[in-house]
């Protein structure tokens, strides 16, 4: 049976609102141990705690301690429900009903990303459900805000089972045609949040995907499909991380940030990916509707050994470039300016529909 506790994590302002309010935190806990916090600053899951192959827990999900770590590292939406578009639309503009559409540019005044200025990622969610199993969210995005047009009122149930499965379900509605493409940035290292780059590299990963959206040095979309066999971006089969990442190590990227393509049926939830710390025996899957997996690695987050400010998480934990990996489930980056891509468009009295299951679960560690 899972229990749902609920305390204060703190208080912030409302940027929707500008006034002060609390900031809530709901544990959900299974009988077997594991745990999942959750905010209603900006949807946030704030620790994942699970078993390892022996039956110890960890907290396999970086975050912070309070609300002012969660404002101090905002660029890095740890843990964070990103939209009202995930990801990025270059040079903030597209053409929707034949209107020209101008949104916020808050990443080098050269493209909008995840929802802008004061995204999903920044507002304090309105509880509407406490359930057996979970929690409902709510947040109503305003006509007009960072250039959407349309009202949308964004749903987001989250719950937890005994068998390890960590659900969100997130839907919304629209009073206009606007675009949604919601995203949810969970950074993960299933040895420990706290636990750091070299563990990181011990990881596998696989990606039910051949090909990933190819992109330019801003990371925008070029309109192509690039097949990834045969090159360090394949991981259509369990594949060590560490091995790739070396590989990648001199790109301009530094790692990872790609969106994979899977084939999926909206109607159906399917497995979409997989990441295993053999050390520890932990693993997780992700069973999305989404067509998309933006796969990264955490690469902004500072090079200690370079001289970098730290960026102190969780119990003092020090979180570093390529120290956990996000498996964010989407639709493509950009898809207002790409027709061909899937589509992002909602129009008045249509539900978008986003389904993810992260199942956590242990088998015995690889000696």
């Amino acid at each position: 049976m899972v229990r749902v506790v609920e305390d204060v994590f703190g208080i912030a302002v409302n940027p929707m609102t500008q006034k002060t309010d609390h900031v809530r935190r709901f544990t959900l806990c299974t009988e077997k141990g594991m745990s999942v916090a959750i905010l209603t600053l900006g949807g946030i899951i704030q620790s994942v705690r699970v078993p390892d192959a022996n039956a110890k827990l960890e907290d396999v999900c970086l975050g912070y301690d309070d609300v002012a770590g969660y404002y101090r590292n905002q660029k890095f939406y740890v843990g964070a429900i990103v939209g009202r578009v995930a990801d990025r639309v270059a040079r903030g503009r597209f053409r929707l009903c034949d209107k020209d559409i101008s949104l916020s540019r808050n990443h080098k005044d050269l493209y909008h990303l995840n929802g802008g200025y004061v995204g999903f990622d920044s507002v304090i969610w309105d509880v509407v459900g406490i359930h057996k199993d979970g929690v409902t969210f709510q947040h109503v995005s305003p006509d007009g805000h960072e250039g959407y047009p349309g009202e949308v009122t964004v749903n987001i149930n989250y719950s937890l089972n005994e068998t390890g499965c960590l659900g969100l379900r997130i839907e919304a509605r629209a009073k206009e045609t606007t675009c949604i493409n919601i995203g949810h940035h969970c950074l993960f290292n299933l040895a420990g949040h706290s636990s750091g780059r070299d563990t990181l590299y011990q990881h596998m990963i696989m990606i039910k995907a051949n090909k990933i959206v190819d992109t330019d040095l801003e990371q925008i979309p070029t309109g192509k499909l690039m097949p990834t066999r045969n090159t360090p971006y394949d991981f259509s089969t369990l594949t060590n991380l560490g091995k790739r990442l070396n590989q990648v190590n001199r790109c301009p990227i530094s790692g990872f940030d790609n969106n994979y393509c899977v084939d999926v049926d909206p109607n159906q939830v399917k497995l979409v990916a997989r990441a295993v710390h053999p050390c520890s025996g932990r693993f997780v899957e992700i069973h999305t509707n989404q067509p998309g997996v933006h796969f990264s690695t955490a690469n902004g987050l500072p090079q200690e050994d370079r001289g970098d400010v730290p960026n102190v998480g969780k119990g003092g934990a020090h979180y570093s470039q390529h120290s956990a990996f996000c498996l964010q489930t989407q639709k493509y980056p950009d898809a207002v300016n790409n027709p061909e891509f899937p589509t992002v468009i909602i129009n008045p009295g249509q539900l978008y529909d986003h389904q993810v299951v992260y199942r956590f679960g242990a088998c015995p560690k690889r000696v």
